[in-house]
């Protein structure tokens, strides 16, 4: 089955650059796509230093759409928006005072890839980030979700003058360059062995998915981050087994697999639970991917009052991720009275929690009463 590749490269323009992001990208385009994606043949996606982050999620959901492995390429910078100080890849129009609507939210890649499996899915990433960033991806880490394999770096923001060279993802395209694509554990330590001064000191990303892989120390200063424990053989994973039922065309079959885990989980955690929501975001998705908009609005709408009534905050990232969806899906129901049905409960939210679009609400209220206008 043909592969995808996502290329993202992306910084600010101007002073605020840390690194040479796009500087990566022809490195990266020199080396064959089917190598790049470790298949038999590849599409590839190139984006060099976009200007909005709606296009970005534009073209990273078409990529975790895909039927086939996934592999995204991402060099740039990380900085923390001022209102939840949560991490952001800057985009070009990216300023300190703007993170929040110029840059794309990281949880959005981890939103956009968690239905994928971790055995078909990859990001490798090298990215700078400066003081505040820094400080927060070395005390948390950086949340990429827990089906998605990850390896790179992160490194704090250099003190010389001018924008840092992106070396581990050069080293990591020189070493493909050579027509193959090793396993990216392996790919990972081969490329941080051979730049070992340029890594010391950095954070280093190797992380299997579910599980960690331990990245070679290449210094006394090095150090890697792990999200869980080394297991025993690795359980059947289940977002394996409904992305597969997707890629089959069995929804019925998905949406009921994914049902089991959300009733299991509310009966063992509750309804309002992390566990539990997360298989009713699974099950709205699953409904976007079969065709049915109308169900999935429905799902996001449930998803955003269930949070919200538990207290969760108006900007909290998953209250905003779920109306956002729920916006999303609405524009694409074909049926004028399902649309005027779902629209003033999308309103009322959309009240509540404005998102990062901005206009968002008065582009429901204006398609809202167009659809009143003509019943």
């Amino acid at each position: 089955m043909p592969g995808t590749v996502l290329l993202l490269a992306a910084a600010p323009l101007g002073r605020g650059r840390l690194v040479d992001a796009a500087g990566v990208l022809p490195v990266l385009a020199a080396v064959a796509p089917a190598v790049l994606s470790g298949t038999g043949t590849a599409n590839v996606i190139e984006l060099a230093d976009p200007l909005e982050p709606q296009a970005v999620l534009t073209r990273l959901r078409a990529a975790a759409a895909s039927p086939g492995p996934l592999t995204v390429y991402v060099t740039g910078q990380l900085q923390l928006d001022r209102r939840q100080h949560q991490p952001h890849l800057a985009l070009a129009r990216t300023t300190p005072a703007t993170v929040r609507y110029t840059a794309l939210p990281w949880h959005w890649i981890r939103e956009e890839l968690r239905l994928r499996s971790a055995r078909d899915t990859a990001l490798v990433v090298d990215l700078h980030a400066d003081a505040e960033a820094w400080r927060y991806v070395t005390e948390r880490g950086l949340d990429s979700g827990r089906n998605t394999a990850v390896y790179g770096r992160v490194a704090p923001a250099a003190g010389r003058r001018g924008p840092a060279e992106p070396a581990y993802m050069k080293t990591v395209a020189t070493l493909l360059r050579s027509g193959h694509r090793p396993p990216l554990d392996v790919l990972h330590q081969q490329a941080v062995g051979r730049i070992p001064q340029e890594t010391a000191g950095d954070l280093l990303l190797a992380d299997a998915g579910g599980y960690a892989v331990p990245a070679s120390p290449v210094s006394p200063t090095a150090f890697t981050t792990f999200t869980a424990p080394l297991p025993s053989p690795r359980p059947e994973d289940p977002h394996a087994a409904i992305s597969d039922a997707v890629r089959a065309g069995r929804h019925a079959e998905a949406d009921a697999m994914a049902a089991r885990y959300e009733a299991e989980a509310v009966r063992g955690y509750g309804a309002a639970s992390e566990q539990a929501l997360h298989w009713s975001e699974v099950r709205a998705d699953l409904a976007m991917f079969a065709g049915d908009p109308v169900r999935s609005c429905r799902a996001w709408l449930t998803v955003a009052g269930t949070r919200l009534a538990a207290g969760q905050a108006v900007d909290a990232p998953a209250v905003e991720a779920a109306v956002d969806r729920a916006h999303h899906q609405w524009t694409r129901i074909k049926d004028t009275a399902r649309a005027r049905e779902l629209g003033p409960a999308l309103a009322e939210v959309r009240l509540r929690v404005p998102g990062r679009r901005r206009g968002a609400l008065e582009s429901v209220q204006r398609e809202l009463g167009r659809l009143q206008a003509a019943q």
